[in-house]
């Protein structure tokens, strides 16, 4: 989506559009593209300033504070390794150091064939089940370093 195409352009004009009379679009505006393109790269961030008038720093600042959006494009699967107390206490770090490994990307990168993307997330509230992995939202309970190789292989013979 570097260049935006016409059916790009309008499509994201449409959903602007749909949150026209709405105080505050900003959220539902990002979210919808968030979903219907996987990021939100400077080019779109222009345009959503051109159709509601929010400043592109604005806009940015948004896009960049959450990270449940992001400015480049995901993989197929998005890693998320919860690094909060009661996860890192339990060897979070060792696991998000093995899937970094096995994938050969830090925390924060997605691999060249586009298939995962490593996160390092903060407390997902499943603390119960320390360490705990979201894999695009399904939790994966004590998640031992000695297990995260099956679990990749798992997901590439499902894609």
């Amino acid at each position: 989506m570097a260049h935006l195409s016409e059916a790009a352009v309008a499509q994201i004009t449409a959903i602007c559009d749909r949150y026209a009379d709405e105080k505050t679009p900003l959220m539902m505006i990002l979210s919808d593209i968030q979903k219907e393109y996987g990021y939100i790269p400077l080019e779109v961030q222009e345009l959503v300033s051109k159709k509601t008038g929010i400043s592109v720093s604005e806009i940015y600042g948004v896009v960049t504070f959450y990270s449940f959006f992001s400015l480049k494009p995901k993989g197929k699967y998005v890693v998320g390794v919860c690094l909060g107390t009661a996860c890192y206490v339990k060897g979070a770090q060792q696991v998000i150091d093995k899937f970094s490994e096995l994938l050969g990307v830090a925390p924060g990168e997605t691999t060249e064939d586009g298939m995962f993307t490593l996160d390092a997330l903060r407390c997902i509230g499943a603390c119960g089940i320390a360490p705990a992995v979201s894999i695009n939202g399904k939790v994966y309970p004590k998640v031992e370093v000695s297990g995260i190789a099956k679990i990749i292989e798992d997901l590439r013979n499902q894609a």
